[in-house]
């Protein structure tokens, strides 16, 4: 459920403030975009580890745990992330906004000095 609200709210959020044409070319850094650059992409794989406990509990072989590793590194380090963030460097206010803001795990938003 965690993984299914963290993708939700995120995609909700981002939607809405693309709707703003003022928001063109902006950075999304408000909502659970201030807690994670891509809440959308934490929820994602929330839901395929969330799946592969309930087959582990229904006793399933452990090479279930293949697909839900294998989406974590996609996500995290070769199409997701990786690739968003290389278009997202070009807009005013990145340097700042990776500083204070975890790339995949949400956690309270840094202080930066």
């Amino acid at each position: 459920m965690v993984g299914f609200a963290f993708e939700t709210i995120g995609d909700a959020q981002l939607a809405a403030f693309k709707r703003d044409p003022a928001n063109r070319g902006r950075l999304m850094t408000t909502g659970l975009w201030s807690w994670t650059r891509h809440p959308n992409y934490f929820g994602d794989a929330c839901m395929w580890w969330g799946v592969t406990i309930f087959a582990v509990a229904a006793h399933a072989p452990l090479w279930v745990h293949v697909g839900p590793a294998v989406m974590t590194v996609l996500l995290t380090s070769v199409s997701g992330v990786t690739m968003l963030e290389a278009t997202m460097k070009r807009r005013d206010g990145w340097a700042a906004y990776a500083a204070r803001t975890s790339a995949f795990l949400p956690l309270p938003p840094k202080r930066v000095k």
